[in-house]
């Protein structure tokens, strides 16, 4: 046994060790936040901690590839790569947090407000020594419906009811829920929820006004485990523990979030009786704490796809008592509920035009709708278009640079909020490596050119200054102040490969579906992340071709605007479960000739 001392931003830790273990992982088990986006793997180099005092193994190759001299001297590891020998002093280096820029609106079509929860108020009949009846015999006659035994909430309520000259009724469809003294009816509330993998975000919803009052948002605190979804699959594998640790790290998010929105709207969280949710299948499987191994693996099947509908309490949630949960139904392992919303809020089967909808973040999810024929693919677009693998990546907040311009040698920037800039977010990496391959700084496949071509070229001199070469490796400075935000080779390397998957599927689903990109009438691009791309940058990186500039239509949150919809509309609900059983899936793996698209969707024009 040893003793684990860590420092945080103002607080320290005082932890006993049996068991000799990687740092992250002791860490984590502590419920320390350490930022691990590739899950442990050593490969982010994002899970820096500073050794204060203390034995520990010796520098790994690894960690020489991540840190500067600088950090090694000031005693900087990787904490999923550094093993305690002994007792062991430590310090946190997260930053506080920022605030984000979380995408809460979109686009959502007219509909018939008919939510599923309702609620009726009733005169009470007390019992007599005449009638002889007991208080379930004498609300059940004039309820017209059992009072479940099989549910001892509603038996418990059952006394404090009857002190009151009325009842209040809730009803799921036509299924009584709750009961609640008094009248209650004015008071009767629902949350929408979408959980992305980058990002959570919650809307209170009036359902007798069908109105949506506020939103809340939150970085999605599975991060810490994992920045993608397979990676959080794989700490669900490796760890004993992972999947309790991932499901409680969102359930204490959603009740963190939903007794926020109560608090600031001064609505009882006793008066929420549903929440219904959107979610890729990865999130939803992790949300109801169901084993996500048979998605991370051939032939990458869910548990379930389906809806599911069951009471709130039974994950822990924070709302009435008698509140339901609504899961939206799903069509694959990576074709989710989110997707799902988004087709309905598009309105994808209700055209007799050739729309592309995609939905674009760490995993890249499209749908081709051919005049209301559905059919769907997902291509791994990775963590670099949402900032991260970059080497100065960083997420859309405060210092973040989300928009980069070159015009007459000189290099403009665009930056989140009123703070020095610290790194690039997704929209300015893509933004920057558009305008590089603009003026033609990179070549058709993705490699920058050599200073000494530069500098012989006219047009491209006056750039020559902005390009470093060291050690045989080449970066292009974009901040002339401090000259240590760049785009690396390697950066545009990760660009490439989403600009390669997402195009490809483009080009798959047109083709099995004897169309071309000629023939679309529009591209419909929803999500958290593809909010912020411009045309420009997406058109300019060649993750759309140019001839579809004048298509784009952005949705924004489609995925909360569906989970939305679904809270305000059974008949929402009904169609959004018959759409997910006609979208068709495919597989790009195993279409013939798929690597060779692939290949030819990495150059750039």
């Amino acid at each position: 046994m040893y003793q684990l001392t860590v420092y945080g931003q103002e607080e320290k830790y005082l932890f006993a060790v049996t068991e000799r273990n990687h740092l992250l992982d002791i860490l984590q088990s502590q419920g320390m936040m350490v930022e691990s986006p590739c899950g442990g793997k050593g490969i982010c180099g994002k899970c820096k901690v500073q050794i204060i005092q203390g034995l520990v193994n010796a520098l790994t190759a690894e960690e020489l590839k991540y840190l500067t001299d600088e950090e090694i001297d000031q005693g900087i590891r990787l904490s999923c790569l550094v093993i305690p020998l002994g007792d062991l002093t430590v310090k946190l280096l997260d930053k506080k947090e920022v605030k984000h820029k979380i995408l809460t609106d979109g686009y959502m079509p007219e509909l018939e407000i008919n939510p599923v929860i309702s609620k009726k108020v009733y005169d009470l009949t007390k019992p007599t020594l005449e009638n002889n009846l007991s208080y379930q015999d004498l609300l059940e006659a004039f309820l017209d419906a059992p009072i479940l035994s099989g549910d001892p909430s509603l038996l418990r309520s059952l006394p404090e009811i009857l002190k009151e000259e009325q009842v209040t009724a809730i009803y799921a469809g036509n299924e009584l829920i709750g009961l609640e003294p008094g009248d209650t009816c004015a008071e009767m509330y629902g949350i929408a929820v979408d959980i992305g993998t980058t990002t959570v975000v919650l809307s209170l919803v009036d359902l007798s006004e069908g109105r949506e009052i506020a939103s809340e948002t939150a970085i999605n605190p599975q991060k810490e485990y994992g920045l993608d979804v397979l990676s959080r699959i794989d700490f669900v594998r490796r760890k004993e523990n992972g999947l309790k640790v991932l499901q409680s790290a969102v359930i204490d998010c959603l009740n963190q979030l939903m007794a926020e929105l109560c608090r600031k709207n001064n609505v009882l969280p006793e008066r929420v009786y549903e929440i219904t949710i959107a979610a890729n299948a990865t999130m939803m499987h992790l949300l109801l704490g169901v084993d996500t191994a048979s998605i991370g693996k051939a032939p990458f099947a869910t548990v379930f796809s389906k809806h599911q509908n069951f009471a709130a309490d039974a994950l822990g949630l924070n709302l009435s008592p008698f509140a339901r949960l609504y899961c939206l139904p799903g069509v694959s392992s990576y074709i989710g509920a989110d997707i799902v919303a988004g087709v309905v809020v598009s309105q994808l089967t209700e055209t007799h035009k050739n729309i592309l909808f995609i939905d674009m973040g760490t995993n890249g999810e499209i749908v081709l709708s051919k005049a209301g024929q559905l059919s769907s693919c997902s291509c791994a677009a990775g963590p670099a278009l949402e900032g991260m693998n970059i080497s100065c990546g960083m997420r859309a907040s405060e210092g973040a640079i989300e928009g980069v311009k070159i015009n007459d040698n000189e290099i403009n920037l665009k930056v989140i909020g009123e703070a020095d800039q610290v790194g690039v977010c997704g929209s300015g990496i893509l933004e920057a490596i558009s305008e590089i391959s603009r003026v033609g700084m990179i070549g058709k496949t993705g490699r920058l050119k050599k200073k000494a071509e530069l500098q012989s070229d006219e047009k491209l001199q006056g750039l020559a200054q902005f390009l470093i070469e060291e050690d045989g490796k080449r970066k292009v400075i974009i901040d002339s102040n401090s000259k240590t935000i760049a785009i690396t080779q390697g950066d545009i390397r990760q660009v490439q490969l989403a600009k390669g998957a997402i195009l490809s599927g483009f080009y798959a689903l047109l083709d099995l579906m004897e169309i071309t990109m000629e023939d679309l009438d529009e591209v419909i691009i929803a999500g958290q992340f593809g909010k912020h791309l411009s045309v420009d940058s997406l058109v300019g990186t060649g993750i759309i071709p140019g001839e579809l500039r004048d298509k784009i239509r952005y949705i924004g949150n489609s995925s909360k605007t569906g989970a939305l919809m679904c809270l305000l509309s059974g008949e929402v609900r009904e169609e959004m479960e018959r759409i997910a059983k006609d979208i068709r899936y495919y597989e790009l793996s195993t279409m013939e000739g798929y690597e060779r698209l692939f290949t030819r969707c990495l150059n750039f024009n």
